[in-house]
């Protein structure tokens, strides 16, 4: 046995095979060398153009996974090229070892900077020393087919469905890893996404959504396909699924499509005060596929499902245009110079700053006074301004303007009138008589 191990590492060192599998390791190493290089390049690039449009958290988020994901390129590069050697080693070689056992090392490379520097999850990380790295320790010493021979032949039946250990534990493990894959995707999808100037808000939602559901569908297909269910089998049962939730989640379903319809047709947008047919407003701050949700200057939030905006009335204050009209109604004693107060409200109104006012702007939207109505009291008065955003929150000017048209007023000796009422007490003569 002694004599037989020896015997065996010259007849290995000294076969051809070997120089070949060492060649091969050689030649993968400086090809991924080159093209991991150029990835590094282009990844660099990529960063340092998107750098100035991310705030300070993102920017620091960001930038530490590009840096990691540099790293992941050589390991990468070189177990891909690898793999295309063990390939051609089996073919035409009677020796691969020692190039799996590189690939094997590669592999728990990329695991450990996947698990240690780019995710962190203590699950992830755990998940990687337990079941990954061994399975890769495993493959990289030769013993990782027959693991694989013994677990195929323990098999147990589900109802009508036959599974192999095998065939479970590889769905068990390649899930979590796609999971863990598709939520960083998600996550490196959506910043991409929201940092992207040249799309609308909507247009970013539409992109936004359409990316994670074709995420999960692939990642759902995916999964199946190495379960080695037939999808062809799950037409028949998605149909009667189909049917079935059709009439469960009418609901869920209506909404879902009138997000998609809200999404192309563009009638509202991150963004724009909305007022609903039942008097509650707020500005649009999330749109998902299934509700909007509507922020009002009070700090509520107001959740609308998406139904609501195609079958119902609402109004949209700001999606075409910012400037709106505001009246400020109020009544002034008979006899006042109307000609005098109307200058006087006109100077006054034009001289708060939020207020839209010159000669450049056309006469409809200056700043204006006229009489409404006469009434028992007095003459009711209107005086009518645009601005720019609506007349809340932080642009709130309508208790401004009320306060400095009040002064105007004192100022000036116009008077505010009141209702009067006169009382007369008659005597009862009757008691006289």
């Amino acid at each position: 046995m002694d004599d037989s191990l020896p015997e065996l590492l010259n007849t290995t060192v000294h076969s051809s095979d070997f120089y070949l599998q060492i060649l091969a390791i050689a030649v993968t190493a400086l090809c991924s060398w080159f093209v991991s290089r150029f990835i590094k390049r282009q990844i660099v690039r990529a960063s340092e153009a998107d750098e100035e449009t991310r705030s300070g958290a993102i920017k620091a988020r960001v930038g530490s996974a590009t840096y990691h994901l540099r790293d992941l390129t050589f390991p990468v590069t070189n177990a891909i090229l690898l793999g295309i050697a063990v390939a051609i080693s089996r073919e035409f070689f009677a020796q691969q070892w020692l190039v799996q056992l590189v690939q094997g090392i590669n592999f728990l490379s990329i695991i450990y900077i996947a698990a240690t520097r780019i995710s962190t999850s203590q699950s992830v990380r755990y998940f990687s020393l337990l079941v990954l790295s061994p399975l890769v320790v495993l493959y990289g010493i030769g013993l990782l087919d027959d693991m694989v021979t013994v677990a195929e032949e323990i098999s147990f039946d589900l109802g009508n469905i036959h599974f192999t250990l095998y065939a479970l534990s590889r769905t068990v493990i390649f899930g979590i890893v796609l999971f863990w894959i598709g939520r960083l995707s998600n996550q490196r999808g959506v910043d991409f996404i929201r940092r992207r100037e040249t799309l609308t808000e909507t247009t970013k939602e539409l992109v936004l959504k359409t990316f994670q559901i074709g995420l999960f569908v692939l990642i759902s297909l995916i999964i199946l396909q190495i379960a080695g269910i037939d999808l062809t089998a799950l037409v028949v049962f998605g149909g009667a699924i189909g049917v079935g939730l059709g009439f469960g989640l009418q609901q869920i379903a209506s909404n879902f499509i009138s997000g998609i319809i809200i999404l192309l047709d563009r009638s509202i947008s991150i963004g724009d005060y909305i007022e609903l047919e039942d008097g509650r407003a707020g500005t649009l701050r999330e749109l998902s596929m299934r509700s909007a949700t509507l922020e009002t200057y009070d700090g509520k939030d107001i959740m609308v499902p998406n139904e609501r905006f195609i079958t119902t009335a609402f109004t949209n204050w700001t999606h075409n245009n910012q400037k709106q009209r505001y009246p400020i109604v109020f009544e002034v004693a008979y006899g006042t110079d109307l000609e005098k107060l109307f200058t006087i409200l006109r100077d006054v109104v034009s001289s708060h700053p939020r207020v839209l006012s010159g000669d450049d702007l056309p006469i409809e939207e200056r700043p204006d006074a006229e009489i409404q109505a006469f009434n028992a009291n007095g003459i009711e008065i209107l005086v009518e301004f645009w601005m720019e955003g609506v007349d809340d929150g932080k642009n709130r000017i309508g208790g401004d303007l009320l306060f400095m048209i009040y002064q105007a007023l004192q100022e000036n000796d116009v008077e505010i009138p009141f209702p009067q009422r006169e009382v007369t007490i008659k005597e009862d003569r009757r008691k006289k008589s």
